[in-house]
């Protein structure tokens, strides 16, 4: 089997932007309810902490898959939205979606 450089594999650029714990519920989350506000998150991520949840925002925001909208000055106040390069991530949840679905026994 030939070892493969991670520098050029695309699977391992795109894990190393959504792979972390947490992303891919932040993006199914954005994908099923639109922008949401971080509370709105924090209450649907049951478990993930608010730093983690900061960190990984923040990280899909640094490239590019969402961005921040500030909705109030005082107090400072912000929500988050797909950009047009998270949403073309469409069809890769829906295809974790529908295969997640498949899966009937729980282990």
């Amino acid at each position: 089997m030939p070892i493969r450089n991670p520098k050029f594999c695309p699977v391992t650029r795109a894990l190393d932007i959504i792979g972390d714990s947490w992303t891919v519920l932040i993006l199914r989350d954005l994908f099923l309810d639109g922008p949401r506000r971080f509370q709105d998150l924090q209450e649907s991520l049951v478990g993930a902490s608010p730093n983690t949840l900061s960190a990984r925002l923040k990280k899909l925001e640094e490239h590019g898959i969402i961005e921040r909208r500030s909705y109030s000055e005082h107090p400072p106040r912000a929500e988050y939205a797909l950009t047009a390069a998270g949403r073309e991530l469409g069809p890769v949840m829906k295809a974790l979606r529908d295969w997640g679905s498949k899966q009937t026994s729980v282990r």
